[in-house]
């Protein structure tokens, strides 16, 4: 249209994020109009920082790409984001890696490092070691139901690049008198970071410890309010009011983590929250898995949402290494029949990506998987924890515990282990040039990048976050992935979303 008309010609720029494609390109030119744009520029934005110790890559197909397609593009920029990282903050002395994909990465980095041998740079490592971890080494972790603050809001709200949407009328001002009219249509957005205080205090722990963390902070606030009665000369008077900005900012913090906090604690609550959770922690401490489960059933019968039904029956197979082919049929005939025909192709991704599968050797090893690595611990402390375990009640995250168990003892005493995960497990050294090997300081801790592939839970950040704090860790947790993701919008990528006929 802009040819045909005007005299004064515009200019049209073309900015592909993250990167150009061939397809689209091909496309603009079938339409007649790639030859109207004077700039076809790609921004390739690999890592974004989300947190202080957080980057993601928010690729949403990852997963279902690596693991369903055998497309191997996000882990290319993967790798090359990792090399990014690199040139900004040194070359990483060590990689330890465990999966398929984890291996792609590391021989890609290692030959971008042999083909830009001007990439030696001379900047000191600022992290010591890089973990590479596939995210169906642990499938079991994000099926789970998040029982932390910040997990649980993801879990029930969705949490979208750091922004949550919340239904309104919790946060609408108390007005005398008004009989609640004109309450607010709109959803409340409220962007979670831990540049406010309050959230970074309690958004990682257990949320049965949330409540009395806001109390105590409410009295807290309140008393600093009275001070005001007690400021007499000028000079208390304008300390105080030097303070008020702040103060507000925290009562106004505090008022919405309250308002979100029973959002929560309303369906935390719930008899149908409580039986869900039972019937996974049942799961994973290894308490009838073998069987076609009674409340599962129910569910369906009921018509619950269909992502949850498929959780439930995913984490009944993995805890179970595969469910007995009769189990795994009874459950696919009552989806089927229930939800429709069409979701066998959903059922087939499932099975592809190893969520559901039948068990084929007749052995199952989760039970030695959760012994060995302690995935199960009886007797948590939700108020004051001393294991990651706490971050679901009960179950330490495979994923943290691996990386928690490379800091030390090492892997190699959960060799056995190991090999019953899917994937390799390996090891690559890079060489640093003279002069920046680090001269460990006594106290100073070690710096690892954990770097997910096919995405990572708030819950598993929280637990890494947790390593990171003990007194005797000695090793500081950075967090990365290609996105991330709770067991809901995994699921969700995993779904064949069919298109309705066109006549």
């Amino acid at each position: 249209r802009e040819d045909r008309g005007r005299s004064p010609q515009r200019d049209f720029h073309i900015l592909f994020v993250p990167r150009r494609s061939l397809l689209c390109e091909q496309w603009l030119k079938e339409q007649g109009v790639l030859g109207s744009f004077i700039h076809r520029e790609q921004y390739s934005l690999d890592l974004i920082p989300f947190d202080g110790d957080l980057l993601s890559m928010e690729s949403e197909g990852a997963f279902k790409e690596c693991y369903l397609e055998s497309d191997q593009t996000s882990l290319y920029h993967a790798a090359k984001g990792l090399m990014t990282l690199q040139a900004l903050y040194g070359t990483i002395p060590q990689i330890f890696g465990k999966g398929e994909c984890a291996r792609h990465v590391a021989n890609m980095m290692i030959r971008m490092k042999r083909e830009f041998p001007g990439s030696q740079n001379s900047i000191f490592p600022v992290f010591d070691t890089l973990l590479l971890l596939d995210r169906n080494v642990d499938l079991l972790t994000p099926l789970a139901t998040q029982l932390t603050y910040e997990g649980l809001i993801d879990e029930i709200y969705g949490i979208q690049n750091t922004y949550v949407k919340l239904p309104p009328e919790k946060f609408a001002p108390k007005k005398q008198g008004d009989g609640g009219k004109d309450l607010p249509t709109e959803p409340k957005k409220l962007q979670l970071n831990s540049a406010e205080e309050l959230y970074a205090e309690i958004r990682d722990k257990n949320f049965n410890a949330v409540g009395s963390v806001l109390s105590k902070k409410a009295k807290i606030i309140s008393a600093a309010f009275e001070e005001r009665h007690h400021a007499k000369t000028v000079g208390e008077i304008k300390q105080f009011v030097s303070q008020l900005p702040h103060m507000q900012a925290a009562r106004s913090s505090l008022a919405n983590h309250t308002s979100i906090a029973e959002l929560i604690k309303d369906i935390t609550t719930s008899e149908d929250f409580f039986d869900n959770l039972t019937v996974e922690q049942e799961f994973m401490s290894g308490i009838d898995t073998d069987k076609v489960n009674n409340y599962i059933e129910d569910c369906i019968a009921q018509k619950h949402p269909l992502i949850k039904i498929l959780r439930l029956v995913c984490l009944q197979s993995v805890c179970n290494s595969g469910l007995k082919q009769k189990v795994l049929d009874h459950y696919k005939k009552e989806i089927l029949q229930t939800y429709g025909y069409e979701h066998i192709l959903t059922l087939n991704n499932l099975e592809k990506a190893g969520l559901l599968k039948s068990q084929t050797s007749g052995r199952n090893n989760y039970p030695t998987i959760r012994k060995t690595l302690r995935l199960w611990m009886d007797d948590v402390n939700e108020q004051n924890p001393n294991d990651i375990s706490y971050v679901y009640s009960g179950y330490a995250p495979l994923s943290v515990r691996l990386a928690q168990l490379l800091a030390r003892p090492g892997w190699r005493s959960i060799e056995e282990v190991l090999k019953m995960l899917p994937g390799p497990h390996f090891e690559e050294r890079q060489q640093l040039p003279t002069g920046l090997q680090k001269k460990r300081q006594h106290g100073e801790n070690r710096v690892t990048l954990v770097f997910f592939l096919g995405g990572v839970t708030y819950a598993e950040i929280a637990a890494l976050r947790f390593l990171s704090q003990m007194e005797d860790g000695g090793t500081e947790y950075v967090i990365a992935t290609t996105k991330l993701i709770n067991g809901t919008s995994w699921i969700k990528s995993l779904m064949e979303k069919l298109e309705p006929a066109p006549f």
